[in-house]
């Protein structure tokens, strides 16, 4: 029942974390969506050293999960407002969305600092349009990435996180509810 988190939600998750963002030690983070692959997005974001964490969902109980975990929480309409303080260099330096929706995708880029990176893996209906003025990606220097199963090497990164898991660095246990 452990192993099988491995093959979908870690590895997605994870590694949008590790593989896409390449979030570094002492990095800000916030993460839209805490199902599975939202979940193990923050799992990875701590195990990966970030500084700060953030998770945004609607659902109470996914935010009392994340702050279990050590992350702030909020439900979507609350998050803009704490950025500010939370992030003082100007939002997150990694915004990961996990939820699959246009409008979530261009709330993430927009609360994303100056440099930030947008790291999106949720699967969006194909008739959905992200707009955004294309000025921001020069101007702002941001990066928006797309991340498939979480740009992974299975053979890769399964024995990886499965390591970390057993040292107790990614506890996926708790994604089973």
């Amino acid at each position: 029942h452990i192993a099988a988190l491995f093959g979908c939600a870690v590895l997605t998750g994870a590694g949008a974390v590790m593989n896409s963002a390449n979030l570094r030690p002492g990095e800000t983070v916030a993460i839209f969506g805490l199902g599975g692959v939202g979940l193990s997005a923050l799992l990875a974001a701590r195990a990966a050293g970030a500084a700060t964490i953030v998770a945004i969902d609607p659902s109470a109980e996914k935010r009392r999960i994340a702050q279990g975990l050590d992350a702030h929480a909020f439900a979507p309409e609350d998050a803009a407002g704490q950025f500010p303080a939370l992030f003082p260099d100007g939002g997150p330096d990694v915004v990961i969305e996990t939820v699959g929706k246009a409008a979530v995708l261009a709330q993430a880029f927009a609360l994303a600092r100056r440099g930030g990176r947008i790291v999106t893996v949720g699967l969006p209906n194909p008739a959905e349009r992200f707009d955004i003025a294309a000025l921001a990606l020069v101007s702002e220097g941001k990066s928006l990435i797309g991340s498939y199963m979480g740009s992974a090497v299975p053979s890769r990164d399964i024995p990886r996180y499965i390591a970390l898991w057993r040292a107790g660095r990614l506890p996926v246990e708790c994604l089973l509810t």
